[in-house]
C-alpha cells in the first residue's frame, strides 16, 4: 500500500508549485484562527456562557499553540515536514468538525486544545520545506509570499465564516470551516508536495557530531519575534478604541484607519520579499523599518491628528511592520543549524505566542487606566527596543546541504 504521508520519491519539486502549496496551507491556518472568535455569537446562544468563557477558549489556543511549537518542531525535523504538516491540516479539520456535530462547551475547549496543537505545525513545518527547496535567490520572496497567504486567511475569514452562517448555519459553518483544512491536506498529496527534515540527511550523517539546536542567536530571535509581537499587538487590536476614546475619531473612521494599517502590512510583506533578497544585512533591514516606524508611532501617540493625517500614518506605519517579515524570517533561517529548520523556527516562534499571551493583558490594563495614547506609547517602546536588538540577531547563513 502507498504511503501518501511519505516524501515523494521523485526528483526535487517544481518550487513554484511547492511554494503554492506551503502557502495554501498557511492561509488555512490564519483562516482556522477566525473561526471561533467569528462565531462566539452563535457559540453563546447555543452554549449558554458569556464571553468570558468563550474567551477562556482563546486563552486555551493560545497556550497551547505555545507550549507545542519547539516540540512541534523536533517532530519536524525527525519525522519530516510532510507528515506533520498533513497531520496538522488534518487535525484542525477534525477539531472543528467535531464541534459541529458534538455542540458542547467542553466540546469548545476540546477543539481549543486541538486548534492549538494544530497551529504549532504551520510554521517549523512550512519554513522547514521553503528553506530546503526554494531557489536561494529568492529566498525572500518565498517568505514573503507565505507570510501574505497567512493575512489573507485572517483578512477574508469573517467574510466566508459570515457566508457559511447565512447558508447553512452555525453548525455548518464549523464542519464546512474544518472540511477546508481536510480537503487541502488532500490537495497537497495531490500537489505530491515534498519533505524536509532529518529523513534527508546523507549517509554517514548519523554519525556526525550533532549542533545545539538552542544557541545564543536564536534566543535572541525569540526574543525579537515576542517584540515585534508586542510592537503590533496593541495597535492591532486595541487600535480601534484607543483611537475612538483618545483622538476623537468615529467607530467608522477609526476602522478605516486600522484597515489601511493591516492592508499596508500585507503589502509590506510582499515588497519586503524582494528587499530580502537584494540584502544579507536582514537585522540592519529590520532595525532601519522599526527606527523609522516607531518615529510615526510616536507621532501618532502625541498628537492628534485629523482623519486623514491619521490614515496617511498609519498606512506608512503598517507598510513598514510588514516589510520586515521576511528580513525576520531569514533571520532565523540563516541561524538554524543544518537540518533543524523545523526546531528553529519552532523555538522563535514560540515568542509569538508570548506576546500573545502578554499583550491583551498589557494593553487591555492600559485601556483600563484611560491611557490611550499610550496603547501607541507602548508600542513606539516596544519597537525601540526591537531597534537595538535586530542588530545583534545578524548571523551568516548556514551550510546545509
Amino acid at each position: 500500500m502507498v504511503d501518501v504521508l511519505a516524501a515523494p520519491q521523485q526528483g526535487k519539486a517544481d518550487s513554484a508549485l511547492t511554494l503554492t502549496g506551503i502557502s495554501i496551507a498557511h492561509w488555512v491556518s490564519h483562516f482556522h484562527m477566525l473561526v471561533l472568535p467569528m462565531l462566539f455569537p452563535f457559540l453563546k446562544n447555543q452554549l449558554g456562557v458569556g464571553y468570558i468563557e468563550l474567551g477562556f477558549a482563546l486563552t486555551v489556543f493560545a497556550v497551547v499553540s505555545g507550549l507545542t511549537q519547539a516540540p512541534t518542531g523536533y517532530l519536524v525535523d525527525h519525522f519530516g515536514a510532510r507528515k506533520i504538516l498533513l497531520a496538522g491540516l488534518v487535525l484542525g479539520g477534525f477539531a472543528l468538525i467535531l464541534l459541529g456535530v458534538h455542540l458542547s462547551y467542553a466540546s469548545l475547549i476540546a477543539c481549543a486544545v486541538l486548534l492549538g496543537l494544530a497551529n504549532s505545525v504551520y510554521h517549523p513545518a512550512d519554513y522547514a520545506i521553503l528553506a530546503e527547496h526554494m531557489d536561494e535567490a529568492r529566498m525572500g520572496r518565498a517568505f514573503s509570499i507565505h507570510t501574505f497567504a497567512g493575512f489573507l486567511g485572517g483578512a477574508v475569514a469573517p467574510a466566508i465564516v459570515a457566508a457559511l452562517v447565512t447558508v447553512s448555519g452555525g453548525v455548518g459553518a464549523l464542519i464546512a470551516s474544518g472540511a477546508i483544512g481536510v480537503a487541502v491536506a488532500l490537495l497537497l498529496v495531490a500537489m505530491n508536495i515534498p519533505d524536509a527534515g532529518a529523513h534527508k540527511k546523507k549517509p554517514g550523517s548519523a554519525n556526525a557530531p550533532k549542533q545545539a539546536v538552542i544557541t545564543p542567536a536564536l534566543i535572541m530571535l525569540t526574543a525579537l519575534f515576542m517584540l515585534l509581537s508586542l510592537s503590533v499587538a496593541g495597535i492591532s487590536n486595541f487600535g480601534v478604541v484607543a483611537l475612538m476614546s483618545g483622538y476623537g475619531a468615529s467607530y467608522s473612521t477609526a476602522n478605516v484607519v486600522l484597515t489601511a494599517f493591516l492592508a499596508a502590512s500585507a503589502i509590506g510583506v510582499l515588497a519586503g520579499g524582494f528587499l530580502a533578497d537584494r540584502t544579507e544585512r536582514h537585522g540592519q533591514v529590520a532595525a532601519a523599518c522599526f527606527a523609522v516606524n516607531a518615529a510615526i508611532v510616536l507621532l501618532i501617540a502625541l498628537v492628534t491628528m485629523p482623519g486623514w493625517a491619521l490614515t496617511v500614518a498609519m498606512t506608512a506605519a503598517g507598510f513598514l511592520s510588514g516589510v520586515i517579515a521576511p528580513s525576520r524570517d531569514m533571520l532565523v533561517r540563516n541561524a538554524a543549524p543544518p537540518g533543524a529548520a523545523g526546531r528553529a523556527f519552532g523555538i522563535v516562534s514560540t515568542g509569538f505566542n508570548l506576546g500573545g499571551v502578554i499583550s491583551p493583558l498589557l494593553f487591555g490594563w492600559i485601556m483600563d487606566q484611560s491611557a490611550p495614547h499610550w496603547v501607541f506609547g507602548a508600542s513606539v517602546i516596544f519597537m525601540v527596543a526591537t531597534v537595538v536588538l535586530s542588530p545583534f540577531t545578524e548571523r551568516k547563513p548556514q551550510n546545509a546541504s
